[in-house]
């Protein structure tokens, strides 16, 4: 059970820009909702001694060079989302549990970890202009003499305002504040969206010029063989499970997509040229692919695709800087596989596969995209959602036979230092309600990673088991 001690509503703490921001359609087309990010913090020394004021303090200072961040989400006429950089603030709870620390295990995101560590936010009796961008919830874990205390700090911010990299910048320089050092040039984001108005619409009446690609990811995802549409596995629970693998383990993936590559490079037509060695990311993610076709038992001529998002700020001939805080987020997707090809050839098939869908990430590629992906239709549902006259149309289905897959090996996550030390876990403090995959890098930054796994609870545990069993097959 978790006791809320306080409520404060943290402002700037200098007068700060007031007016409109304007957001990009990569901002306007992310999921319109708060977005939890959980660190947990365990005391070095049986205690950990934190100054609510402090970090109160050092939030306000924040603020000051993250201003929109203290605004809220407004419309426009034509259904275009923007910021109202009103200053009204953001919301920092002070709460207690009567769990200890070792009650919650290794942190898998559950119910319980979401009811008792993220703030609740009320998106029904309120209206959205109202609901501020970011919520804190400061939770300190019951101890005593034979038990060490620790500290919860959850973060939940407004995905369509940023992503996660932008916001985990965000989160890191406000810890870098609160324990006392000073900030640098590249730690104040660059907040001007305007920058990728050439590469999305001029203008919000302006409808969306035809597409210069086919955008698949644009389309619809295969269903089921035998089904017309996706109702009976979104009505299937999820769970989700912390899946670790050692940098040994990462890089026997790798070696053995690489070998395998290789070999049939030298096979295949001598016309095909040698491609670059595979990413961590592209052996993990057909590593997950492979283990969720196999665990849903799924039959081979079952057609099954890979969806994600990939971060498009170094991506452009004029690079946006790495401080930019907004979405700079493009959506691909695997061309179309079958079940019995991802489980049957070897896992560099599944990689190449990924491969394809990363190097279709060109700049012209994802200007068209976000030329196109903000239709009328988007629009109206946008407009519909602050009326409360409907519900925003979300990205298609990625669950069974699908996967969507994030990484954010990219991402220092564990950096958010407040001044007692780097948290000892990360997850993110909701259950997904699709399958999904979320690669993280492991806490100690040696190559390791760890998979935030969602799936449905009844496949999880033959996933489970084919995740690490795999990792040792001779065949790869």
């Amino acid at each position: 059970m978790v006791t809320i001690k306080a409520s404060h509503t943290v402002v700037p703490n200098q007068p700060t820009p007031k007016g409109r921001l304007w957001l990009s359609n990569s901002d306007q087309t992310a999921r319109p909702a708060h977005t939890p990010n959980l660190y947990i913090y365990k005391a070095k020394h049986n205690i950990i001694e934190y100054d609510i004021e402090k970090m109160i303090d050092s939030l306000s200072i924040i603020l000051v060079y993250y201003y929109p961040v203290a605004g809220r989400l407004s419309v426009t006429e034509s259904g275009r989302m923007e910021v109202d950089c009103n200053a009204k603030g953001v919301t920092l709870i002070e709460a207690e549990t009567v769990k200890t620390i070792d009650d919650f295990g290794d942190f898998t995101p559950s119910e319980s970890v979401k009811e008792e560590l993220v703030p609740v936010i009320d998106y029904h009796s309120q209206p959205i202009e109202e609901i501020p961008l970011v919520f804190v919830q400061v939770t300190r874990f019951k101890g005593d003499k034979e038990q060490q205390q620790g500290l919860a700090i959850a973060v939940a911010v407004s995905h369509p305002v940023a992503d996660g990299s932008a916001w985990i910048h965000f989160i890191n320089t406000w810890a870098k504040v609160n324990r006392g050092d000073m900030l640098g040039l590249n730690d104040m984001p660059f907040i001007d969206r305007t920058i990728l108005k050439s590469s999305s619409s001029l203008s919000s009446l302006s409808p969306p010029p035809s597409p210069r690609f086919d955008h698949p990811e644009l389309q619809p995802l295969p269903f089921i063989l035998g089904r017309s549409d996706s109702t009976e596995e979104q009505k299937k629970k999820t769970t989700a499970a912390m899946l670790k693998l050692t940098s040994e383990q990462v890089e026997m993936l790798r070696k053995k997509v690489n070998e395998n590559e290789n070999l049939s490079t030298k096979q295949g037509s001598r016309s095909r040229s040698r491609s670059r060695p595979c990413s961590r990311f592209e052996a993990v993610a057909a590593h997950i692919w492979r283990c969720a076709c196999k665990a849903r038992k799924l039959d081979r001529n079952q057609p099954t695709l890979v969806r994600f998002n990939a971060d498009f700020r170094s991506r452009l001939t004029r690079p946006l800087p790495r401080n930019y805080f907004g979405n700079a987020l493009a959506a691909t997707v695997t061309p179309e596989s079958y079940a019995g090809e991802i489980t049957s050839r070897p896992l560099s098939y599944a990689a190449r596969k990924l491969r394809e869908a990363v190097e279709m990430l060109k700049e012209e590629y994802i200007t068209s995209q976000l030329e196109v992906v903000l239709g009328e239709e988007q629009l109206e549902s946008i407009k519909a959602l602050f009326s409360r006259q409907g519900e925003r149309r979300n990205s298609p289905f990625a669950g069974n036979p699908n996967l969507q897959i994030t990484s954010w090996i990219s991402i220092p996550l564990y950096e958010a230092d407040f001044g007692w030390g780097k948290p000892e876990h990360f997850v993110l403090g909701y259950v997904c309600p699709f399958d999904r995959g979320i690669i993280i890098r492991g806490p100690e930054n040696d190559g390791s990673v760890i998979v935030i796994m969602y799936f449905q609870i009844a496949h999880m545990q033959l996933f489970k088991k084919f995740f690490y069993e795999d990792v040792f097959t001779s065949r790869l």
